[in-house]
């Protein structure tokens, strides 16, 4: 993790390199919260509230632009932290992929970092998603870090908080776990109540709000920000695509063939390992696996899959593609290590009790003998 913190600092140094020669959101970030002075004023969701956590250390602290990337890169270096601690404390088994570790691999992916580690949306929400998944295991010993996670997730995304919610009850009425009657009453009581809190503000986010038709007012609002975001030079129009060619978009794309510029050609190179990593859950035995999973995985593939379809109908454009789907991926990776795990605890366990027979026959033959 000290290795991690460095290799995050520097892709903090590589981000602020690019912002200086390109287009970047951060330096709006930096710009808007001086515009006025009154804190009050910049409270809300989505940027808005980015803008509000940011206005009093540049109001009153001072602090300068760098000073800023920094504090958010250090907020996304936490996040992979959590992200350590929820990967380390579910899956004590090592697995290795590629001849590598596959947690030092996932971790060190490079992606993760260059948009976790500047001023801007995707370091405090990585954070918020790591800390809720962390804490969810153990609510009650963890509420703290459980209630600023779900903090964090619903101001700055609130549709992503619905994702996370409906992935958390659907987690705790199907997972292995025995659970207690009155800790599934605690979190549906919990999380049905933050969503009918939440409603107003994620059908705004959506532009439902006052919509009496909400199917087909989601159809519309993708299909107008779908094209909107396919007028770039990095877009694609993934509207007339089906279904499973959208998700092979959002998850994989782009790969060497479409990536816009060098840095699209380093992605491709991440997007490649992502795939081969999906590859190893396409077994047959994969469905056999979730059924009898966990809460845990239950809840990382249903955040997963729900992020990632709601994601499909708005994205057209791959440069924020691959800036958006670095929120949700390692949701995917959990479930694709936790089940590599299983199978090898099941390996071990076949082998020791294959060892454990062999050793009785042999105690057995040697009785006899005597």
């Amino acid at each position: 993790m000290n290795i991690l913190f460095f290799y995050h600092l520097f892709f903090a140094g590589v981000y602020y390199t690019y912002a200086l020669f390109n287009p970047s959101d951060s330096k709006k970030y930096f710009e808007r919260p001086t515009w006025y002075g009154s804190w009050e004023y910049y409270w809300g969701t989505s940027t808005t509230f980015i803008d509000f956590l940011t206005w009093p250390f540049i109001n009153v602290f001072g602090f300068s632009y760098e000073m800023m990337m920094l504090l958010f890169s250090w907020l996304g270096y936490l996040g992979f932290v959590y992200a350590y601690l929820f990967f380390r404390e579910n899956i004590p088994i090592k697995i290795k992929v590629f001849n590598v570790d596959l947690l030092v691999l996932l971790l060190f992916l490079p992606n993760m970092h260059f948009w976790t580690a500047s001023l801007g949306k995707g370091a405090p929400i990585f954070l918020g998603l790591m800390m809720y998944a962390y804490a969810i295991a153990r609510p009650k010993s963890r509420w703290i870090t459980l209630a600023l996670g779900s903090f964090l997730i619903y101001f700055i995304r609130p549709h992503v908080f619905l994702f996370v919610a409906v992935g958390t009850v659907l987690g705790y009425m199907t997972g292995s776990e025995k659970i207690s009657f009155w800790r599934k009453v605690m979190i549906y009581g919990v999380m049905i109540g933050g969503l009918l809190l939440a409603k107003d503000t994620i059908l705004e986010m959506a532009g439902l709000s006052g919509s009496e038709d909400l199917v087909e007012g989601f159809e519309d609002f993708s299909e107008d920000r779908a094209k909107e975001l396919s007028k770039s030079s990095s877009g694609v129009d993934m509207a007339s695509y089906p279904l499973p060619l959208k998700l092979f978009t959002f998850w994989f794309r782009p790969l060497f063939f479409d990536a816009p510029g060098f840095l699209g050609l380093i992605v491709s190179v991440e997007n490649l390992v992502y795939l081969l990593l999906f590859f190893k859950i396409l077994k047959k035995d994969f469905i056999r696996f979730l059924r009898n999973s966990p809460i845990s995985v239950k809840m990382s593939l249903t955040v997963f899959f729900l992020s990632s379809l709601a994601m499909t109908f708005v994205m057209s454009n791959l440069g924020i593609i691959m800036r958006q789907k670095s929120m949700v991926m390692y949701f995917l990776f959990f479930v694709i290590f936790y089940y590599l795990a299983q199978k090898k605890y099941t390996r071990i366990m076949k082998l020791r009790k294959k060892k454990k027979a062999r050793e009785e026959a042999l105690r057995k033959a040697q009785a006899e003998a005597v």
